[in-house]
C-alpha cells in the first residue's frame, strides 16, 4: 500500500474518532475534551489528509526510509499527543506530568512536518 492511501485511511480513522468524541461531548453536555477533539481533527485528520494529497500529487508514493520515518514519526507523535491531552483534560493525569509529554509529542509532529517538507523540496517533478 502506498503512503498516499495509508495517510488517507489514517486521516479518515482520525476523523471518525474526532467526530465520535464530538458527538459524545454533545450528548453528555460535557465539553472538557474540546481541545483533544480539535487536535484529533486538525493534527490527525486534516494534516494526515494533506500528507495523503502531497504523496499522491507530488511525491508519487516514495518507498524511501525518509518517507517511512516521517509516516511513523507523525503517527506515533500524534497518538501520544491525543492520549496525553485526553488524560490531562480528563483530569486523570496532572498538567505537570502531561506537559512534558505533550511538548515532546508536539516536537515529533513538527519533525514529521520538517521531513515532509524535505521530501517535497527534494522531489522531482512528476510527469
Amino acid at each position: 500500500m502506498n503512503f498516499d492511501k495509508k495517510y488517507l485511511l489514517s486521516a479518515l480513522s482520525f476523523a471518525m474518532i474526532g467526530l465520535l468524541l464530538g458527538i459524545f461531548m454533545g450528548i453528555s453536555g460535557d465539553h472538557t475534551q474540546f481541545v483533544t477533539h480539535a487536535h484529533i481533527l486538525l493534527v490527525g485528520f486534516v494534516v494526515s489528509f494533506i500528507y495523503s494529497v502531497i504523496h499522491k500529487l507530488w511525491l508519487g508514493g516514495p518507498k524511501s526510509a525518509v518517507a517511512t520515518t516521517q509516516f511513523f514519526l507523525h503517527h506515533v507523535s500524534a497518538l501520544v499527543m491525543f492520549v496525553a491531552l485526553y488524560l490531562m483534560f480528563g483530569k486523570i493525569v496532572p498538567q505537570e506530568q502531561a506537559g512534558p509529554i505533550l511538548g515532546i509529542a508536539s516536537l515529533g509532529v513538527f519533525g514529521g512536518m520538517l521531513l515532509m517538507m524535505t521530501m517535497v523540496v527534494r522531489s522531482k517533478p512528476m510527469a
